[in-house]
Order: structure tokens, then sequence, then C-alpha cells
């Protein structure tokens, strides 16, 4: 049989050609399809949402009446009001708080989780448990907990020991380490699941290869399980401290910002200048911390992974 003539062979080649490309463009269009309903939403409800902040962080706005172009007015307005510095200040100390005790917990939570034999499922349960529940019944629950009288439930275990009582959420001092208390018990659940996923992936020749050297369970937790745990802890780090500084639920209801400023942080002075400030709310101001927050949480996390870059690939 004689070979096919160039020609022919051209020929063959563009109608396969041609079939790939109808094939592809089929795929092309039905994954286009399954992604339009999910596109919408996000373009309705966030990033819409996302570019019309910025319009307004621009304009002075109540929503009621016309707005008006006021260039970087509100910026200026917001760093040069008191509260703001107040609020940053306040946003810092519970990130701090919340970093040396609520970043701790969920890991040695998780280690001894995992080095039980038995109702491991029964404990997962439990520590998730607090997740599952609602933020406004968390806070009210730890309200009636924090009661600064002396039948209150903290303050009847203090009198067991002769202290107290405290009051929890009624002094500046005691006010934002009470919340720091509520919101770890409220988020630890959540870290303690992905670390005891993460412990899963560990090795356990590692540890063998440690006992076998007359390691102790510390030194298996500093030698084997963190630096096997360093990627996750890394991303859980940047994790805690973004949520940390949107913390706006537990002292919206338990303390409203006070006494005295001592809880206002930087949503709750957003949510002030939006629906507290005047008749109809200065929409421009709460726009523009916004964006002055967002722009600092977008800096930050950009820098925290180029400095964490080679620390949090796993040897």
């Amino acid at each position: 049989m004689s070979a096919p003539s160039e020609p022919m062979v051209a020929v063959r080649g563009e109608r396969k050609r041609r079939r790939r490309r109808i094939r592809v463009s089929r795929d092309g269009l039905s994954t286009l399809a399954f992604l339009l309903p999910l596109l919408l939403v996000f373009g309705v409800f966030s990033w819409y949402p996302i570019l019309r902040s910025l319009v307004m962080s621009v304009q002075e706005t109540n929503l009621v009446s016309a707005p008006s172009f006021v260039g970087l007015d509100n910026f200026a307005r917001v760093i040069a009001d008191p509260l703001f510095g107040k609020a940053v200040s306040n946003t810092a100390f519970f990130a701090f708080l919340a970093l040396i005790i609520g970043y701790p917990i969920p890991l040695v939570l998780a280690v001894v989780m995992s080095e039980t034999r038995r109702f491991k499922g029964l404990f997962s349960a439990l520590v998730y448990l607090p997740v599952v529940i609602p933020p406004v019944v968390s806070v009210l629950l730890w309200r009636f907990f924090f009661d600064a009288s002396s039948t209150g439930v903290f303050n009847s275990i203090l009198g067991w020991v002769g202290l107290g009582p405290l009051p929890w959420l009624q002094s500046a001092g005691t006010a934002m380490p009470s919340i720091v208390m509520e919101a770890t018990w409220a988020g630890a659940g959540g870290t303690v699941i992905i670390y005891l996923a993460a412990l899963l992936s560990v090795p356990r020749e590692l540890y063998d290869a440690a006992e076998v050297d007359g390691a102790s369970i510390w030194q298996k937790i500093w030698h084997v399980t963190l630096p096997q745990l360093r990627g996750v802890l890394f991303i859980t780090l940047i994790l805690q401290l973004i949520a940390t500084s949107q913390l706006f639920t537990e002292p919206f209801l338990f303390t409203g910002g006070g006494p005295a400023n001592s809880t206002l942080t930087v949503l709750l002075l957003i949510y002030h200048y939006a629906f507290q400030n005047s008749l109809g709310g200065d929409y421009g101001m709460a726009a523009a911390l916004s964006v002055m927050l967002a722009a600092f949480l977008g800096v930050f996390t950009a820098v925290y992974f180029w400095l964490t870059r080679s620390w949090s690939t796993t040897s």
C-alpha cells in the first residue's frame, strides 16, 4: 500500500485539530456554565460590596442624602479621631493575649488527644462542640459565668479558694482578658481538629526512632511533632492574627466597647461610625476605616508569608 500523500496528511491533521478545538471549546463552555452561578454570587455579595466600600471611602454619605466627593478627608478624620488609637491598641492587646493564651492551647489539646487510646472520637466531639454553638448563645452563656456578684459561677469557684469576687466585665483591667477567655473557648475546637488531622501525617517511624534513642515525651514533641507541623503552625498563626484583628461579636455583646472604651476594637469603631455617629450614620468614615484595615491585613499577610517562606516548609 502506498504512503498517503502530503495533502492527505495535511487534511487529516487539520481535521484532528478542528475536532480538538471543538472538544476544548465544549469543555470550556461546560466549565463556564458550572462556574457562572458561583461567580455571580461572589460578584453580588463579595466583590461588589468591596468596590462599593472603596467608592464610599472617598465620599461623604449617610445613604440618605446625595453623596459628595471628599477625597482623602475621611481617612484624615479617622486618623485624627482619638478613639482610633484606642481601638487599634485594644485590638493589638487582644491579639497579643490571644496569641500567648489561645494559640498554644489547641496544639496542647491536639497532642494530648492524639496520644489517647480510648474515647478519641468522644474527646474530639467535646472539643469541637463550642464551635457548633452560635456565637450569641456562647456570649450569653459566658455572661452568666462572668456575673460579678459573689454568687456568679466563676466568682463562686474563686470563693472556694478564698479569692474574689472579681468584676470580670465591669472593670477596664479584666474586661479584655475575660473576652479572650471566651473567644479561646469558642474558637479552639476548629484548630484542634486541624492539628489532629496534621498529626496523622507524621510518620510513626520518627516517634519510634526517638523512643529508641531514649527521648522523653517532651523531647519527641519538640524534635519530632513541632518540626513536622511547622507549615500548619505558620498557617494557623496568620489565620489567628487575621481573626483577632476583626474582633467584633464578643465586645459588642459583652460590653459594647466599655468600660471606658477598654474593649473598643477596630471593627466596633467601624460599627459606631456607621450606625451610632449621627442620624443615618457616617458611612464614609466607616468605609475609610474598613479600607485601612483591609490594606493593613493585606500588607501584613504578604510580609508575613515573605518572611516565613523558608521556615514554613517541612524539612
